[in-house]
C-alpha cells in the first residue's frame, strides 16, 4: 500500500512526453516473438502490464534484451516457441492473458496460464468460445452455477481451422486473440465487428507482412504465412495516459500543457472528440505518420484552461474511449450542465468494477452522479457542480481509478488522500514524477 495526498489550488504548465502506447507495445512484443529475425522496439514502456508480456515470451524460449526505453526481441517464427515446463504467470495484465491465449491456441504443445487475484476474477469466455470453435482444447475455472470462465486456463493447441466469427461485443482484445490464432489456422479466418474497436493489431499485422484484408467491419486473415519483422518499430505515446493530463489542464485555471508524440490512431480518438465537444481548448500540431509502427499517426496535443460543458456520449462512441471514461467522469463533475455516458456496462469487468469505484469516490467528493440501469444497458448521468470537496478516496487497486482520483484531488478544495497509488505502475510508473514537473 502506498498512500498519496495532494493539495488543491495548483495549475499545470510545461511539456509531458507520455510513455509508449501500452496496447501497441503488447502487440509489438507478440508479433516480434513469432516473426523471423530480430526486432528493435523503441519507446517501449516499462510498465507492469507490458513487462508481463515480455516475461511470458521469455518463459516460451524467446530471447529479449531490454535497455533504456528500448527492447530487442529475437523472433523464432510462428512455430519457434518452446513449451514452458511450469505454468505461465501473466500477473494482472488482461491484455497479456487474452492475446497470448490466441498464440498458444496455435502451438503444438500444451500450456497453462495463471493470473493475479484481480485478473482471475475477470471473464474469459468471450475468448475461449471462439478459440474452441477454431479447434483449441481449453479448460478454465468456472464458478458454481455459472457458465462464465476465468483463469487459470489450460490450452492444448495445434491443428486449428479457420472460422467466420461475428463478435457479440466490440473488443480489441478478443478480436486480436482470434486473429493471432488465425495466423496458425488453415484457410481464411474472418472476424466481423459490431462497431469498430482499436485497430493496432491489424496495422501491425500488415507491418509484419501477414495476409490481411479489411473490408468495412470485416477482417480477413489468411493463415500459415510466415511473418517478417520490419526490423525496427517506434511506439507513439499512449493517448490513454495523456488523457489524465488533458483533463487536468482543461479544468485547472491558468494551465497550458504540450503532450508530445501522442498516438492519434482514429480508433482511439474518442477522448479528444468528447473533450472538444465539452468545449475544451485542444489543438493538435506536428502530426506525422509513424510508419515503423504500421502507419500509426502521432502528433503533439496542446491543452489549455477552459470552461467545460455537459454532453451526451452515445453507446457507439464508448469503444473508442473505454479506458478514458474514468477521467472523463471527473471532467463531467465540474462541467456546466448534464453529461450522460450511455452503455458503459463494460466498465464492470475491467481491473476493478470502474462504475462502482468512480461512483463511490466521486460521491464522497460531492459530485452529483447517478448510475441508470436500462435493462442490459447501464448509463452514467452526471450533473456538474461548482466544486469538489477534498476527501479520503480509494484506488480499489485499479491504475485508472487511482490516476483519475489524482486529477480529481487537484481539482478539489482541500487535501485529498488516495489510499494506494502503487497500482499506477500497471500502466504509467512515472505518472507522479511527470506530474510533479509540471505542477505549479
Amino acid at each position: 500500500m502506498k498512500p498519496f495526498c495532494l493539495p488543491a489550488g495548483h495549475f499545470v504548465r510545461g511539456t509531458v512526453t507520455c510513455p509508449g502506447d501500452k496496447s501497441i507495445s503488447h502487440r509489438c512484443i507478440i508479433l516480434s516473438a513469432i516473426s523471423s529475425q530480430k526486432t528493435l522496439i523503441n519507446n517501449f514502456p516499462a510498465n507492469d502490464d507490458c513487462l508481463s508480456t515480455v516475461n511470458v515470451f521469455k518463459k516460451l524460449g524467446i530471447k529479449i534484451n531490454a535497455g533504456n526505453k528500448k527492447i530487442c526481441v529475437f523472433g523464432k517464427g510462428l512455430y519457434g516457441l518452446r513449451k514452458s515446463i511450469k505454468p505461465i504467470f501473466v500477473g494482472e495484465s488482461g491484455t497479456t492473458l487474452r492475446l497470448i491465449s490466441g498464440v498458444l491456441a496455435g502451438q503444438k504443445f500444451a500450456s497453462k496460464l495463471v493470473a493475479g487475484d484481480a485478473l482471475s476474477g475477470r471473464p474469459m469466455r468471450r475468448v475461449t468460445v471462439p478459440l474452441r470453435l477454431m479447434g483449441a482444447e481449453i479448460r478454465a475455472k468456472r464458478k458454481p452455477l455459472t457458465v462464465e470462465e476465468y483463469a487459470p486456463i489450460a490450452i492444448k493447441g495445434g491443428n486449428l481451422k479457420s472460422i467466420i466469427y461475428r463478435m457479440p461485443v466490440a473488443s480489441a482484445q478478443v478480436k486480436s486473440a482470434i486473429l493471432f490464432a488465425g495466423l496458425y489456422a488453415k484457410g481464411k479466418t474472418v472476424v466481423i465487428e459490431p462497431v469498430p474497436s482499436r485497430d493496432h493489431t491489424e496495422r501491425l499485422l500488415k507491418q509484419f507482412n501477414a495476409g490481411l484484408k479489411i473490408k468495412g467491419s470485416r477482417i480477413e486473415l489468411s493463415g500459415n504465412k510466415d511473418l517478417k519483422s520490419p526490423g525496427e518499430i517506434y511506439v507513439p505515446g499512449d493517448i490513454s495516459s495523456a488523457a489524465f493530463f488533458m483533463v487536468m489542464a482543461s479544468l485547472l485555471p491558468k494551465s497550458n500543457l504540450c503532450l508530445k508524440n501522442v498516438s492519434l490512431n482514429p480508433s482511439r480518438l474518442g477522448v479528444l472528440k468528447v473533450l472538444k465537444k465539452m468545449n475544451a481548448r485542444i489543438r493538435v500540431i506536428n502530426t506525422e505518420s509513424c510508419k515503423s509502427a504500421g502507419g500509426e499517426p502521432m502528433g503533439d496535443i496542446i491543452v489549455s484552461s477552459s470552461r467545460l460543458k455537459g454532453v451526451i456520449v452515445k453507446s457507439k462512441e464508448i469503444p473508442s474511449l473505454i479506458d478514458e471514461l474514468p477521467v472523463l467522469m471527473v471532467a463531467a463533475t465540474l462541467a456546466k450542465g448534464r453529461t450522460v455516458f450511455e452503455g458503459v456496462q463494460e466498465l464492470r469487468v475491467k481491473e476493478t468494477d470502474r462504475i462502482n469505484s468512480m461512483e463511490r469516490n466521486l460521491l464522497r467528493m460531492g459530485a452529483d452522479i447517478k448510475v441508470l440501469n436500462k435493462g442490459k444497458r447501464e448509463d452514467i448521468e452526471i450533473n456538474g457542480v461548482n466544486f469538489l470537496y477534498a476527501a479520503k478516496v480509494k484506488s480499489f487497486g485499479d491504475h485508472r481509478t487511482a490516476m483519475s482520483m489524482v486529477v480529481a484531488g487537484l481539482l478539489s478544495r482541500g487535501r485529498t488522500c488516495i489510499d494506494d497509488v502503487s497500482c499506477i505502475n500497471k500502466s504509467y510508473p512515472g505518472f507522479l514524477l511527470d506530474l510533479k514537473k509540471i505542477l505549479h
